[in-house]
């Protein structure tokens, strides 16, 4: 997500037909409109790799896997020249059995149940904050909400448990394995980050240290 279209408010009418003839993407927020920026080739990369991994995986069952152009609605639902809501392109969508949609075009998703971020430094403040409270609220298929880093090989979980709590998880390092049970994967860090060259590591800043030692919670849940 960058910079807003404009200071103009629109209507969820208005951003639909927009995003809906035109070339670009665009993400919707309470009445303000985001061009969807660019992808490096790092994020290229574990994007693929990780749609490839769980095609692999889900083919032959009733799970159906989706990469970057498929929007998601979080929000209550719209009333006709409304602002309220939330409508984003994750970067991996994943739904269980049925798919259900917002309208008759079938391109907005409403029933998710694994949402898989790759950070960029662009989205990840979003991703990590409203996008992720408005997940949680408006999302109650939604099992599991993945975070992938792209500057070193790190997965951060979030996975919703019996009872609707929420628990975060993260694994470090190419020798780890997550879990997505509600589907029945598991993905390996050494194959979503297949071909990856990390960026080389700036010396450490005594500064940072000090910033590292703050006590810093899991997502809201």
């Amino acid at each position: 997500m960058s910079l807003p279209r404009s200071h103009f408010r629109y209507s969820i009418d208005q951003y639909l037909d927009i995003d809906r003839t035109s070339e670009e993407r665009y993400e919707y927020l309470d009445g303000e409109i985001y061009a969807m920026a660019g992808e490096s080739p790092l994020h290229g990369i574990i994007c693929t790799n990780t749609t490839t991994l769980l095609d692999n995986q889900l083919k032959d069952g009733p799970c159906f896997v989706f990469s970057k152009d498929t929007k998601v609605l979080n929000g209550p639902a719209p009333r006709t020249g409304g602002r309220k809501g939330l409508f984003s392109y994750p970067d991996v969508v994943i739904v269980g059995g049925e798919m259900k949609f917002f309208d008759e075009r079938q391109d907005v998703l409403l029933n998710p149940v694994v949402i898989i971020e790759v950070a960029s430094t662009h989205t990840e403040a979003f991703d990590r904050g409203e996008k992720w409270l408005r997940y949680q609220t408006w999302l109650p298929e939604l099992t599991d909400y993945v975070m992938a880093a792209q500057d070193e090989p790190r997965i951060e979980q979030c996975s919703r448990v019996p009872g609707g709590q929420w628990v975060y998880s993260v694994v470090n390092g190419l020798d780890g394995e997550i879990q997505l049970r509600s589907i029945d994967c598991s993905l390996k860090l050494s194959d979503i980050y297949a071909r990856v060259v990390f960026p080389e590591k700036k010396p450490e800043n005594p500064i940072d240290r000090l910033k590292d030692m703050i006590p810093v919670g899991p997502p809201p849940g």
